[in-house]
């Protein structure tokens, strides 16, 4: 069985520090590098995963269904916890670290004369051993919004999906739910069959007139049961994957069907159940253990994503006082998170979240009043998981997927027969043969 993760590798001397570039969307330079190399991108099919909370889901649940159906299948995911390599998936096996550097390598004088980004450049790598590995398909996910967002250089992408569509990364999409939901229902384009989750009255509106000024079919994909209602059993917790497996599952069909790229392959209901519980996706109300103590980790970043942990606690003991360690990066709503996860009678150690600019205490306390006498400086990150070691109900890691990636390193080996989910134990989470 492969490991739950990755090695870290370093590939610092191929891509370019994020701090000096930041986020520049676009799709001609990308192109143009494409273009230079060969196009691969056109050498094989695709299905797309947007959305702002849920797609590393949707995505997931997709390539263990495509798996249990003998798909040949890569999927491309961001970001990545503790590795590069996790970027990149094919069948049951993480990238190994020499071939991503090798693939990076030969795109080096490429991205050098289109000025990629780091983004854009690995994902032109991504496309290129998609099509050396010859896959039978590719599930791209949507690094940031849509319209301009490096995936959406590949030009076949015939179904598509959209998780949860929530207010993020407001800087760069817009103002408005309308506005985010625009650049991300961008994705579709003429003959495109796309299933969403439910959304906001405002994000579902725009996705069904952009659907139908984009030529696309839109489907509206209802949560799958509860496992005690006869539903399958899921390989990642929650309540809200149930509507991610759902847009996976429909995704799923869509794909098999006449003219679809994966049109006569079989995929029965017992192949998709088989999918959907292999499913494996770290960080995701992850339990893991700090000095033999039971925490959990959710990579809960915006307020939409701290909502729905939320709700995932008070189901779980009824929301009694718990310990927390926060570390949200500055640009992210840190007060509106802040008052979705908090309880009374809760107490957060706020850690900066490594090698990025985060809130501190005091700038939370400021921004959120009525959580202040709650919060407390963690130090390091040593020092804030041994202040969850006090006895109560599991405490909880979360506020964003770079502070997971930056504890995970640090924690308890997970035992050999896995790491469990939240209310869920299961095998060790990474890919795997269905």
């Amino acid at each position: 069985m492969p490991s739950l993760l990755p090695a870290p590798v370093d590939l610092g001397d191929l891509l370019e520090p994020f701090a000096i570039r930041g986020i520049d969307l676009g799709l001609e330079r990308l192109a143009g590098a494409l273009a230079e190399g060969g196009h691969p991108e056109r050498r094989f099919p695709a299905a797309q995963v947007a959305g702002t909370n849920g797609k590393g889901s949707i995505s997931t649940f997709l390539h263990f269904i495509l798996r249990a159906a003998g798909v040949h299948v890569g999927t491309y995911r961001s970001p990545h916890l503790v590795s590069w390599c996790e970027r990149i998936q094919i069948d049951d096996d993480w990238i190994a670290a020499g071939i991503l550097r090798s693939d990076l390598t030969r795109w080096q004088p490429f991205a050098r004369r289109h000025r990629l980004t780091p983004f854009e450049l690995i994902t032109a790598a991504a496309f290129d051993r998609f099509a050396r590995e010859a896959v039978d398909l590719a599930v791209l996910e949507v690094g940031l919004g849509g319209r301009l967002d490096a995936t959406t250089a590949h030009p076949r992408r015939p179904v598509v999906g959209f998780g949860a569509i929530g207010l993020d990364h407001r800087e760069h999409l817009g103002d408005t739910l309308a506005a985010i939901a625009a650049e991300k229902a961008a994705v579709m384009g003429p003959g495109c069959r796309a299933f969403s989750a439910a959304q906001e009255p405002d994000a579902r509106r725009v996705l069904e007139m952009e659907a139908r000024r984009r030529g696309a079919s839109l489907q509206w994909v209802p949560p799958l049961p509860a496992e005690a209602g006869g539903g399958p059993r899921l390989g990642l917790a929650g309540e809200l994957q149930r509507h991610n497996a759902a847009v996976a599952v429909a995704m799923a069909r869509a794909l098999v069907a006449p003219g679809a790229p994966l049109a006569g392959r079989s995929l029965s209901d017992s192949t998709i159940r088989a999918g959907l519980a292999a499913a494996r996706w770290p960080g995701r109300l992850e339990r893991r253990r700090w000095r033999g103590r039971e925490l959990l980790l959710d990579g809960a970043h915006n307020p939409p994503a701290a909502a729905a942990l939320r709700r995932e606690l008070d189901g779980l003991d009824g929301g009694l006082p718990r310990r927390w360690l926060l570390g949200m990066q500055r640009h992210k709503e840190g007060a509106a998170m802040l008052s979705l996860l908090l309880r009374p009678g809760d107490r957060a150690a706020v850690v900066a979240v490594p090698e990025h600019t985060s809130w501190s205490r005091q700038e939370l306390a400021a921004a959120c009043p009525e959580r202040a006498d709650q919060l407390e400086d963690a130090g390091d990150l040593e020092a804030g998981l041994d202040g969850l070691l006090a006895p109560g109900p599991l405490p909880v890691v979360a506020g964003s997927l770079f502070l997971l990636g930056a504890v995970l390193p640090l924690l308890d080996d997970p035992p050999t027969d896995g790491a469990a989910f939240l209310g869920q134990p299961g095998e060790v989470p990474g890919p795997q043969r269905p």
